[in-house]
């Protein structure tokens, strides 16, 4: 069963706002993230993926943004978990 991204929301959130805070905004991975359109993700796998049954799913900017990430630095499977 697909799980929806969530969109980023300008509605306040009692610890998003907080760890969003103490990021740099200047890092190249969070300006990446910025850039990205991941709704194209999501309709591009949607297709994948029961809507009515099974185990619900991660979502797929979580496993985008780990497969990115794991080619970008050059890591292993066991180190992007």
């Amino acid at each position: 069963m697909l799980t929806k991204s969530s969109p980023i929301s300008t509605q306040s959130n009692l610890f998003h706002s907080e760890l969003f805070s103490q990021l740099d905004v200047k890092d190249p991975l969070i300006q990446l993230a910025n850039t990205i359109n991941w709704t194209v993700f999501d309709d591009a796998f949607e297709q994948h993926y029961s809507q009515n049954n099974g185990r619900p799913s991660k979502p797929i900017r979580l496993m985008v943004g780990l497969l990115l990430l794991k080619q970008l630095e050059n890591l292993s499977d066991e180190r992007v978990v």
